[in-house]
């Protein structure tokens, strides 16, 4: 599934006139078998070994591009540092207070909010996104064990 929406992505950005360098790939590569939403800071973490020349910026610069022909979406929480998800369907996040982690979840019921709010309103819809927020199963565990 994963090798797919690779190649998939690949050719999104080779039909988009931009290059496909090694860092490129092993960027998205990361994005697309990391369910977790990291940071650019993960992620540069987690390659810079494997690409030692490799900055936070070009990081960044790679994060841009791909939300920019649509390969990834930045989530944005406050004040702390972006996510980067990569767009498979449309879908949800379920967020845990206490330690950050977001779990995707999709909920077809909400397919027809842009048209009702659109509908009553008389806005013409973008987006949407909506988040949940609670305490994950691990952390649930930790504060069972402490009190």
């Amino acid at each position: 599934m994963s090798q797919d929406h690779l190649k998939e992505a690949i050719d999104t950005l080779k039909d988009t006139g931009v290059r496909i360098t090694p860092q490129r790939h092993a960027i998205l590569e990361y994005l697309i078998d990391s369910m977790s939403h990291p940071t650019a800071d993960d992620i540069y973490k987690a390659l810079e070994g494997k690409f030692p020349n490799m900055s936070v910026a070009t990081v960044y610069n790679n994060l841009r591009v791909f939300r920019e022909v649509g390969l990834v979406k930045e989530l944005t929480y406050g004040d702390s540092s972006s996510r980067f998800d990569f767009v498979t369907t449309e879908h949800y996040h379920v967020i845990c207070e206490d330690c950050g982690k977001i779990v995707d979840f999709h909920y077809p019921g909400l397919d027809e909010v842009e048209q009702l709010a659109s509908h009553v309103t008389g806005f013409k819809i973008s987006h949407h996104r909506m988040e949940v927020y609670g305490t994950c199963p691990e952390c649930s565990a930790k504060k069972e064990l402490t009190h």
